[in-house]
């Protein structure tokens, strides 16, 4: 049996691993996709836009590629 496995919003900041950030613009309208499909749980919404925690986004940009609205972009992360 393989053990439980937690995000890593569960205390293991992980957000120097990125090399690119995600970016909510105003096109973001709240929908949630980006937040059911974060895999580590770093996306909420509140007042219907997308927040994004980056210290615990690994940049994987999977928001940016389900979101129906271009509403996320992504940049170069400033190191």
């Amino acid at each position: 049996m393989f053990p439980a496995t937690e995000s890593s919003t569960a205390g293991n900041k992980t957000g120097s691993w990125r090399v690119f950030r995600p970016v909510v613009n105003d096109k973001c309208i709240g929908c949630k996709l980006c937040y059911y499909s974060c895999p580590d749980d770093c996306i909420q919404i509140t007042d219907k836009k997308a927040i994004i925690d980056y210290d615990y986004c690994k940049g994987c940009l999977i928001c940016l590629n389900v979101c129906p609205h271009g509403a996320i972009t992504k940049e170069m992360e400033k190191k």
